[in-house]
Protein backbone atom coordinates (compact mmCIF):
# COMPACT_ATOMS: atom_id res chain seq x y z
CA UNK A 1 0.00 0.00 0.00
CA UNK A 2 1.30 3.05 -0.92
CA UNK A 3 1.81 5.90 1.33
CA UNK A 4 0.50 9.64 1.43
CA UNK A 5 4.48 10.67 0.90
CA UNK A 6 4.80 8.50 -2.29
CA UNK A 7 1.78 9.61 -3.77
CA UNK A 8 2.56 12.96 -3.37
CA UNK A 9 6.01 12.58 -5.01
CA UNK A 10 4.19 10.74 -8.28
CA UNK A 11 2.68 13.92 -8.22
CA UNK A 12 5.56 15.99 -8.35
CA UNK A 13 7.32 14.17 -10.83
CA UNK A 14 4.17 15.13 -13.14
CA UNK A 15 5.04 18.48 -12.25
CA UNK A 16 1.87 19.09 -10.15
CA UNK A 17 2.30 20.15 -6.90
CA UNK A 18 1.92 16.94 -4.06
CA UNK A 19 0.25 19.66 -1.54
CA UNK A 20 -1.04 23.42 -1.44
CA UNK A 21 1.72 25.62 -0.88
CA UNK A 22 1.02 26.80 2.86
CA UNK A 23 4.21 29.04 2.34
CA UNK A 24 3.04 31.27 -0.15
CA UNK A 25 5.84 31.66 -2.52
CA UNK A 26 6.36 34.81 -4.39
CA UNK A 27 5.24 34.51 -8.15
CA UNK A 28 8.36 34.83 -10.44
CA UNK A 29 6.19 35.49 -13.49
CA UNK A 30 4.54 38.49 -14.97
CA UNK A 31 2.62 39.54 -17.75
CA UNK A 32 4.74 40.55 -21.01
CA UNK A 33 5.39 44.14 -20.13
CA UNK A 34 6.41 43.46 -16.30
CA UNK A 35 3.89 43.74 -14.75
CA UNK A 36 2.13 41.70 -12.32
CA UNK A 37 -1.87 42.40 -12.41
CA UNK A 38 -4.51 43.60 -14.26
CA UNK A 39 -7.95 44.71 -14.08
CA UNK A 40 -11.08 42.31 -15.59
CA UNK A 41 -14.66 43.24 -15.80
CA UNK A 42 -17.44 40.93 -16.52
CA UNK A 43 -21.02 41.37 -17.93
CA UNK A 44 -20.75 43.50 -20.51
CA UNK A 45 -24.32 42.55 -21.79
CA UNK A 46 -24.93 45.39 -24.71
CA UNK A 47 -23.10 47.96 -26.30
CA UNK A 48 -25.08 50.51 -23.87
CA UNK A 49 -22.86 48.64 -20.93
CA UNK A 50 -19.82 48.76 -22.58
CA UNK A 51 -20.59 52.49 -23.50
CA UNK A 52 -21.29 52.81 -19.27
CA UNK A 53 -18.16 51.38 -18.09
CA UNK A 54 -15.88 53.19 -20.73
CA UNK A 55 -17.22 56.88 -19.57
CA UNK A 56 -16.93 55.57 -16.51
CA UNK A 57 -13.12 54.29 -16.36
CA UNK A 58 -12.15 57.59 -17.83
CA UNK A 59 -13.79 59.45 -15.24
CA UNK A 60 -12.08 58.02 -12.78
CA UNK A 61 -8.80 57.53 -14.62
CA UNK A 62 -8.77 53.35 -14.19
CA UNK A 63 -7.85 51.28 -17.00
CA UNK A 64 -9.86 48.25 -17.57
CA UNK A 65 -7.90 45.65 -19.31
CA UNK A 66 -10.22 42.76 -20.10
CA UNK A 67 -14.23 42.70 -20.52
CA UNK A 68 -15.97 39.63 -20.50
CA UNK A 69 -19.29 40.33 -22.64
CA UNK A 70 -21.79 38.88 -23.55
CA UNK A 71 -22.10 36.40 -20.78
CA UNK A 72 -25.60 35.98 -21.68
CA UNK A 73 -24.68 35.14 -24.63
CA UNK A 74 -23.90 36.79 -28.34
CA UNK A 75 -26.35 35.17 -30.00
CA UNK A 76 -28.95 37.92 -28.64
CA UNK A 77 -27.03 40.37 -30.02
CA UNK A 78 -27.16 41.69 -34.13
CA UNK A 79 -24.49 41.99 -36.00
CA UNK A 80 -24.17 45.67 -36.09
CA UNK A 81 -24.23 45.27 -32.16
CA UNK A 82 -21.00 43.39 -31.99
CA UNK A 83 -19.40 45.24 -34.85
CA UNK A 84 -20.22 48.25 -32.22
CA UNK A 85 -18.75 46.56 -29.34
CA UNK A 86 -15.72 45.69 -31.27
CA UNK A 87 -15.41 49.20 -32.02
CA UNK A 88 -15.47 51.01 -28.68
CA UNK A 89 -13.04 48.12 -27.16
CA UNK A 90 -10.68 49.01 -30.37
CA UNK A 91 -10.67 52.51 -29.85
CA UNK A 92 -10.23 52.10 -25.78
CA UNK A 93 -7.67 49.38 -25.83
CA UNK A 94 -9.67 46.71 -23.96
CA UNK A 95 -9.28 42.65 -24.79
CA UNK A 96 -12.62 41.34 -24.97
CA UNK A 97 -14.13 37.79 -24.39
CA UNK A 98 -16.93 37.11 -25.65
CA UNK A 99 -19.16 33.95 -24.15
CA UNK A 100 -20.82 32.76 -27.47
CA UNK A 101 -23.49 30.43 -28.57
CA UNK A 102 -25.43 27.55 -27.15
CA UNK A 103 -25.16 26.24 -23.60
CA UNK A 104 -26.23 23.05 -22.04
CA UNK A 105 -29.19 24.59 -20.59
CA UNK A 106 -30.30 25.74 -24.63
CA UNK A 107 -30.67 22.19 -25.40
CA UNK A 108 -33.39 19.88 -25.29
CA UNK A 109 -31.54 18.43 -22.14
CA UNK A 110 -31.80 21.66 -20.72
CA UNK A 111 -34.40 19.60 -17.91
CA UNK A 112 -31.54 18.03 -16.45
CA UNK A 113 -29.52 21.24 -16.01
CA UNK A 114 -31.88 23.19 -14.31
CA UNK A 115 -32.74 21.22 -11.73
CA UNK A 116 -30.07 21.16 -8.85
CA UNK A 117 -28.65 17.80 -8.92
CA UNK A 118 -28.37 18.16 -12.59
CA UNK A 119 -26.19 21.26 -11.75
CA UNK A 120 -23.50 19.17 -10.27
CA UNK A 121 -22.99 17.88 -14.12
CA UNK A 122 -21.29 20.46 -15.33
CA UNK A 123 -22.29 23.25 -18.14
CA UNK A 124 -20.44 21.44 -21.21
CA UNK A 125 -22.17 20.69 -24.51
CA UNK A 126 -24.53 17.84 -25.22
CA UNK A 127 -23.50 16.27 -28.29
CA UNK A 128 -21.92 17.63 -31.80
CA UNK A 129 -24.77 19.77 -33.02
CA UNK A 130 -24.39 21.83 -29.83
CA UNK A 131 -20.77 21.91 -30.23
CA UNK A 132 -20.82 22.78 -34.39
CA UNK A 133 -23.90 25.25 -32.79
CA UNK A 134 -21.09 26.93 -31.02
CA UNK A 135 -18.25 27.24 -33.06
CA UNK A 136 -20.83 28.62 -35.85
CA UNK A 137 -21.02 31.40 -33.38
CA UNK A 138 -17.91 31.96 -32.97
CA UNK A 139 -17.16 32.43 -36.11
CA UNK A 140 -19.73 35.28 -36.38
CA UNK A 141 -17.76 37.40 -33.74
CA UNK A 142 -14.65 36.86 -35.59
CA UNK A 143 -16.15 38.19 -38.50
CA UNK A 144 -17.26 41.47 -36.28
CA UNK A 145 -13.31 41.70 -34.87
CA UNK A 146 -13.68 39.75 -31.76
CA UNK A 147 -10.14 37.61 -30.65
CA UNK A 148 -10.99 36.17 -27.35
CA UNK A 149 -13.64 33.56 -26.32
CA UNK A 150 -14.88 32.23 -23.43
CA UNK A 151 -14.65 28.18 -23.47
CA UNK A 152 -15.93 25.98 -20.32
CA UNK A 153 -15.60 22.83 -22.25
CA UNK A 154 -12.29 20.88 -22.39
CA UNK A 155 -13.93 18.74 -25.51
CA UNK A 156 -14.73 22.30 -27.11
CA UNK A 157 -10.83 24.07 -25.95
CA UNK A 158 -9.20 20.81 -27.94
CA UNK A 159 -11.20 21.67 -30.92
CA UNK A 160 -10.48 25.47 -31.19
CA UNK A 161 -6.85 25.13 -30.23
CA UNK A 162 -6.35 22.46 -33.06
CA UNK A 163 -8.57 25.74 -35.34
CA UNK A 164 -5.97 28.17 -34.22
CA UNK A 165 -3.19 25.79 -35.04
CA UNK A 166 -4.19 24.70 -38.60
CA UNK A 167 -5.56 28.53 -39.36
CA UNK A 168 -9.20 28.13 -38.73
CA UNK A 169 -9.53 30.84 -36.85
CA UNK A 170 -6.83 33.40 -36.59
CA UNK A 171 -3.98 33.05 -34.99
CA UNK A 172 -3.81 35.80 -32.54
CA UNK A 173 -7.46 34.17 -31.04
CA UNK A 174 -7.32 33.48 -27.64
CA UNK A 175 -9.48 31.33 -25.14
CA UNK A 176 -10.12 32.03 -21.92
CA UNK A 177 -11.38 29.02 -19.55
CA UNK A 178 -14.05 29.50 -17.49
CA UNK A 179 -15.08 29.41 -13.60
CA UNK A 180 -18.02 26.99 -15.37
CA UNK A 181 -15.63 24.69 -16.08
CA UNK A 182 -15.08 23.86 -12.51
CA UNK A 183 -11.45 23.29 -12.22
CA UNK A 184 -9.98 24.21 -8.75
CA UNK A 185 -6.66 22.57 -9.05
CA UNK A 186 -3.03 22.50 -10.54
CA UNK A 187 -3.87 19.36 -12.32
CA UNK A 188 -6.99 20.45 -13.99
CA UNK A 189 -5.03 23.60 -14.15
CA UNK A 190 -2.43 22.08 -16.12
CA UNK A 191 -4.48 19.78 -18.95
CA UNK A 192 -6.68 23.52 -19.62
CA UNK A 193 -2.86 24.78 -20.81
CA UNK A 194 -1.66 21.86 -22.57
CA UNK A 195 -5.00 22.23 -24.09
CA UNK A 196 -4.70 25.22 -25.30
CA UNK A 197 -5.82 27.66 -22.59
CA UNK A 198 -4.51 31.26 -22.88
CA UNK A 199 -5.53 32.21 -19.26
CA UNK A 200 -7.60 30.51 -16.76
CA UNK A 201 -10.55 31.06 -14.16
CA UNK A 202 -10.14 28.92 -11.22
CA UNK A 203 -13.00 28.14 -8.84
CA UNK A 204 -14.06 31.07 -7.04
CA UNK A 205 -13.31 29.91 -3.84
CA UNK A 206 -9.73 28.69 -3.79
CA UNK A 207 -7.55 29.76 -1.09
CA UNK A 208 -4.40 31.38 -0.91
CA UNK A 209 -2.34 28.02 -1.11
CA UNK A 210 -4.22 26.68 -3.84
CA UNK A 211 -3.22 29.97 -6.39
CA UNK A 212 0.45 29.32 -4.90
CA UNK A 213 -0.02 25.76 -6.24
CA UNK A 214 -1.77 26.37 -9.17
CA UNK A 215 1.29 29.34 -9.83
CA UNK A 216 3.77 26.91 -9.87
CA UNK A 217 2.10 24.33 -12.27
CA UNK A 218 1.19 26.98 -15.01
CA UNK A 219 2.17 29.90 -16.64
CA UNK A 220 -0.76 30.94 -18.64
CA UNK A 221 -2.61 34.22 -16.49
CA UNK A 222 -4.80 33.55 -13.57
CA UNK A 223 -8.24 35.48 -13.32
CA UNK A 224 -9.07 35.34 -9.66
CA UNK A 225 -12.24 36.41 -8.38
CA UNK A 226 -12.43 39.20 -6.15
CA UNK A 227 -16.12 40.27 -5.92
CA UNK A 228 -18.31 37.55 -7.08
CA UNK A 229 -22.15 37.23 -7.41
CA UNK A 230 -24.25 36.01 -3.95
CA UNK A 231 -25.38 33.21 -5.70
CA UNK A 232 -22.19 31.77 -5.82
CA UNK A 233 -21.18 32.26 -2.77
CA UNK A 234 -20.76 36.51 -2.59
CA UNK A 235 -16.76 36.88 -1.94
CA UNK A 236 -15.08 40.07 -2.00
CA UNK A 237 -11.46 39.39 -1.64
CA UNK A 238 -10.78 43.07 -2.19
CA UNK A 239 -8.37 43.07 1.01
CA UNK A 240 -6.63 40.38 -0.05
CA UNK A 241 -5.42 41.52 -3.59
CA UNK A 242 -1.90 42.26 -2.53
CA UNK A 243 -1.33 38.63 -1.49
CA UNK A 244 -3.51 37.30 -4.61
CA UNK A 245 -0.91 39.54 -7.08
CA UNK A 246 2.28 38.50 -5.00
CA UNK A 247 1.82 34.81 -5.10
CA UNK A 248 -0.46 34.20 -8.01
CA UNK A 249 1.79 36.86 -10.82
CA UNK A 250 0.34 37.52 -13.34
CA UNK A 251 -3.36 37.65 -12.65
CA UNK A 252 -6.56 39.62 -13.45
CA UNK A 253 -8.41 40.74 -10.77
CA UNK A 254 -12.20 39.54 -11.58
CA UNK A 255 -14.84 41.81 -10.54
CA UNK A 256 -18.43 40.71 -11.25
CA UNK A 257 -21.02 41.76 -8.48
CA UNK A 258 -24.71 40.54 -8.97
CA UNK A 259 -27.12 39.08 -7.03
CA UNK A 260 -27.33 36.07 -9.07
CA UNK A 261 -26.03 35.28 -12.58
CA UNK A 262 -29.17 33.31 -13.60
CA UNK A 263 -31.00 36.75 -13.16
CA UNK A 264 -28.69 39.11 -14.74
CA UNK A 265 -27.53 37.16 -18.18
CA UNK A 266 -31.10 37.05 -19.40
CA UNK A 267 -32.50 39.35 -22.71
CA UNK A 268 -35.05 40.87 -20.59
CA UNK A 269 -32.56 42.59 -17.82
CA UNK A 270 -33.17 46.36 -18.18
CA UNK A 271 -30.11 48.00 -20.18
CA UNK A 272 -30.21 50.95 -17.51
CA UNK A 273 -29.47 47.93 -14.82
CA UNK A 274 -26.49 46.33 -16.66
CA UNK A 275 -24.61 49.94 -17.13
CA UNK A 276 -25.68 51.14 -13.92
CA UNK A 277 -23.85 48.08 -12.59
CA UNK A 278 -20.71 48.37 -14.95
CA UNK A 279 -20.20 51.95 -13.64
CA UNK A 280 -20.27 50.37 -9.57
CA UNK A 281 -17.50 48.07 -11.24
CA UNK A 282 -15.48 50.96 -12.40
CA UNK A 283 -15.71 51.85 -8.67
CA UNK A 284 -14.44 48.43 -7.18
CA UNK A 285 -11.44 48.47 -9.65
CA UNK A 286 -10.47 51.82 -8.22
CA UNK A 287 -10.84 50.49 -5.05
CA UNK A 288 -8.74 47.83 -5.81
CA UNK A 289 -6.25 49.87 -7.18
CA UNK A 290 -6.42 52.16 -3.94
CA UNK A 291 -5.61 49.30 -1.77
CA UNK A 292 -3.02 47.97 -3.58
CA UNK A 293 -0.90 51.32 -3.47
CA UNK A 294 -1.09 51.79 0.09
CA UNK A 295 -0.10 48.56 0.49
CA UNK A 296 1.67 46.56 -2.29
CA UNK A 297 3.45 49.35 -4.28
CA UNK A 298 6.06 47.60 -5.36
CA UNK A 299 3.75 45.42 -7.12
CA UNK A 300 2.52 46.82 -10.67
CA UNK A 301 -0.82 47.12 -12.34
CA UNK A 302 -0.26 47.40 -16.42
CA UNK A 303 -0.83 50.62 -17.77
CA UNK A 304 -3.88 51.20 -20.21
CA UNK A 305 -3.35 49.30 -23.73
CA UNK A 306 -0.69 47.22 -22.90
CA UNK A 307 1.01 45.77 -26.12
CA UNK A 308 0.25 42.26 -25.56
CA UNK A 309 -3.66 42.29 -25.30
CA UNK A 310 -5.77 40.87 -28.36
CA UNK A 311 -7.79 43.72 -29.09
CA UNK A 312 -10.61 43.62 -31.38
CA UNK A 313 -9.86 43.61 -35.29
CA UNK A 314 -11.95 46.54 -36.77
Amino acid sequence: MHTLGEIRTFMESMGVPGRDLWELPESPLAFPDGAQWRIEIAGLERASTMEAMIDESRKRGVPVHRAIATVGGSTYLDAGELRSMAQMAHDEGIEVIMGVGPRKAWDAGARESNTWEGGMLGLRLRGSDSISYWLADMMRNIEAGFRGFLVYDEGVLSIVGKMREQGFVPSDTVFKFSVFGGHGSPAGARVLAGLGADTFNPCSDVSLPILAAIRKTVQIPLDVYVSLCDALGGAYRIMETPEIARIAAPCYFKIEPARSEMELYKPWTEESVHASLAREKVKMAQVICEIMERHAPHLKMSAARPADLKLPVV
